[in-house]
């Protein structure tokens, strides 16, 4: 496991799910098992692969906000 500031790296894998013939998603999990983040649902197979892309190229550069104290739209 690699620490960054406050931030743990473990080693993580993204499954790709068949909901039903015309819908797939992808579930990202921690090294236990754990369910971390799940995606929408796609409807073409290209376009989930779009998206684990997308995922993997924002998640490395993407900035942490803190969002706690900040009140919650209606």
């Amino acid at each position: 496991m690699t620490h960054i500031g406050e931030v743990r790296i473990m080693p993580g894998r993204l499954e790709i799910h068949s909901m039903s013939d015309e819908a797939y998603r992808f579930k990202l999990t921690d090294k236990n098992g754990n369910i971390v983040a799940v995606s929408p649902d796609f409807k073409h197979l290209g376009a989930l692969k779009e998206g684990i892309k997308s995922l993997r190229e924002n998640a490395a550069t993407g900035v942490i906000v803190d969002l706690r104290d900040k009140p919650h739209p209606s």
